[in-house]
């Protein structure tokens, strides 16, 4: 009858506990993660929303004027010695002509590089046009060294020898049907990105988001593709109201004056995202921080310069292109 009982329990107690063993490796301690909104409250607790970004502590973009007109520029060398200066630029691009005193540095260098120079001076990142360097403003800003600036216009500005901005304005716009004056609708809601990451440390997802979006090669789109097809695209117009309706927008733009984390829920997260604005200057460095937080953003290039040149270089407080300077610069590497 013992020997009975005995294995009785074991037949019992055995499977209960074969059972429970399972029940424990199958149903592990879920880990947590970071995602959207760990990184959005991070940025929003450390001054990283968008207009605090771009305004503090100074504007992000300067011209290359001369000293002794509030600018940048020393007169007598063309150096800009209060800045460092990084030529982001191919290495031939830079060998054929650069500010004096400038150094070449890689895109996805950026950061490295402004951490090998440290925060004795600014830096001032110069590309072509004015619109790559956004890029690399936004992630120098958002990594600390938040008085990092764009040289307006890019090397197109130093000097007519590396002018690409006068082949891109124009006004293909004016008299197409793609393009109106009609109001927006409003915007819309949308779910945040649903991206997740290992780690839980704000700034240590945000380091690796600023690090993706330096290594993104797929950040412009041409202003012509959008006007072709504007209705299959999500495109956003960064612009004053009355700016939108007097100078014109793709049919079905978005007017959307103001982005910041409280209302970015208006860009949906499965579809590229369209930014532009008067020269693509502005909409590269915004598509640049909306890059960070997980959205499929791109910058319409040389924006409504590209599209409506005439009507925008009529409207005041509106950027547009003119011409370049001529300033020296050195040759070689």
């Amino acid at each position: 009858m013992k020997r009975f009982l005995n294995v009785f329990l074991l037949a019992v107690i055995l499977p209960a506990f074969i059972i429970t063993g399972c029940k424990d490796k199958e149903d592990p301690q879920p880990q947590p993660k970071g995602t959207f909104e760990t990184l959005s409250n991070y940025m929003a607790d450390n001054g990283f929303d968008l207009p605090d970004v771009l305004l503090i502590p100074t504007k992000w973009v300067v011209a290359p004027e001369l000293i002794a007109k509030g600018g940048i520029v020393d007169p007598t060398d063309n150096s800009i010695p209060g800045y460092y200066t990084f030529d982001i630029r191919s290495a031939d691009d830079f060998a054929t002509g650069h500010i004096k005193g400038s150094m070449n540095v890689k895109l996805t260098d950026v950061l490295t590089k402004a951490n090998e120079v440290g925060n004795e001076k600014p830096i001032l990142v110069v590309c072509a046009s004015g619109q790559t360097a956004g890029r690399a403003v936004m992630a120098l800003r958002l990594s600390g060294f938040p008085d990092a600036q764009v040289m307006k216009f890019g090397m197109s500005y130093w000097n007519e020898a590396f002018d690409v901005w006068t082949g891109n304005i124009g006004s293909t716009a004016v008299g197409n049907d793609n393009w109106v004056n009609d109001a927006s609708a409003s915007l819309p809601t949308n779910a945040y990105p649903g991206w997740e990451t290992t780690s839980t440390d704000g700034a240590v997802i945000l380091a690796d988001a600023v690090a993706a979006m330096l290594a993104e090669s797929d950040w412009g789109v041409s202003s012509t593709t959008v006007l072709n097809d504007p209705l299959g695209y999500n495109t956003y117009n960064y612009w004053d109201e009355a700016t939108y309706l007097s100078v014109g927008h793709y049919k079905g733009t978005y007017l959307y004056s103001e982005i910041k984390l409280d209302n970015v829920s208006a860009l949906p997260t499965a579809d590229d995202c369209l930014i532009y604005c008067d020269t693509g200057q502005t909409s590269s460095i915004v598509a640049a921080w909306l890059k960070v937080l997980g959205y499929n953003s791109k910058s319409i290039k040389y924006g409504v310069n590209s599209l409506s040149y005439q009507t925008l270089e009529g409207v005041s407080g509106h950027v547009v292109w003119h011409h370049s300077k001529d300033y020296s610069y050195e040759t070689g590497n």
